[in-house]
């Protein structure tokens, strides 16, 4: 399966050009939101640039600081395995910055994000978790289309199966302990429709529970769905990040469920929802 094309000297990744198009719906269905909230929706294409930047910075540094156990190499000096990005005592900078070796993380793209949105808002005196929530179901449907990269690259499959839906991986796109196996679970596939699944759920409560919603809790929601839906899908991962044992994918998905479950809890006991109201133009 071809991974992109030549165009002059320039070499043209589909995954580049599937991040972008993900990109840019989410833009176009922030623009939609804030619109329906009587925002301008200019702001939105204000930031996107910006929040593309801090997404792509966080998924690489996510990526560099947990790489997958298929990358890990040999030390020269303690013999041990190790982050290939911190190997024989050096930082491989060029290796660092270098986005053909190796890849992007989820988890960072979403924390860089939005931080980024953070700074955004600050600067342009804006309510951040107004902003947070219109971004939510965006964040959803562009992480959604964004999964099919992984197909066009032949990554992101899960355990070996014969399904009717299983994929089939060439043969120097599998693991070596796989190499025997010659389809998999579509685990892209999989995390692509629960992510529309939760771009729907965040869409309909905007619309339909929109008197019972304060402004941050579609935030918490993305914060809760994508979570969970993450978490069961490590089950099936092949190559995930790990910290002794425990899977850090997981471990991290878990906990950042739970503490937004408790915080949407624990914010609605304290006070009752009220009807949202634009706060700026």
């Amino acid at each position: 399966m071809p991974t992109g094309f030549q165009l002059g000297p320039i070499y043209i990744h589909f995954y580049g050009i599937i991040i972008m198009v993900g990109a840019v719906a989410a833009a176009w269905l922030a623009d939609w939101g804030a619109r329906r909230r009587g925002l301008k929706s200019d702001l939105v294409w204000d930031a996107l640039i910006w929040v593309l930047i801090g997404g792509i910075i966080g998924a690489r540094l996510w990526h560099i600081f947990t790489p997958p156990p298929s990358m890990l190499v040999i030390d020269s000096i303690t013999g041990e395995l190790v982050n290939p990005y911190f190997a024989d005592g050096k930082i491989h900078l060029l290796d660092i910055i270098n986005t053909r070796r190796g890849g992007l993380g989820i988890p960072g793209a979403v924390i860089g994000g939005m931080l980024t949105l953070y700074w955004f808002c600050r600067r342009r005196k804006l309510s951040f978790l107004m902003w947070a929530d219109i971004a939510a179901p965006s964040l959803a449907l562009g992480q959604a289309i964004g999964r099919w990269g992984n197909f066009v690259n032949q990554e992101l499959y899960g355990k070996p199966t014969d399904l009717p839906w299983a994929i089939t991986i060439d043969p120097p796109y599998r693991l070596p302990e796989y190499a025997q196996y010659a389809t998999f679970h579509p685990l892209f596939l999989y995390e692509s429709l629960w992510n529309f699944l939760n771009m729907g759920f965040l869409l309909w409560l905007s619309i339909k529970k929109a008197d019972r919603l304060k402004e941050g809790d579609l935030l918490l929601i993305y914060l809760i769905g994508y979570p969970v839906g993450r978490f069961m899908l490590e089950f099936l991962k092949l190559d995930a990040p790990r910290i002794g044992t425990l899977n850090t994918n997981q471990t991290v998905m878990a906990i950042v469920a739970v503490c937004a479950a408790g915080l949407l809890i624990w914010r609605h006991r304290r006070t009752p929802a009220t009807p949202e109201k634009p706060s700026e133009e």
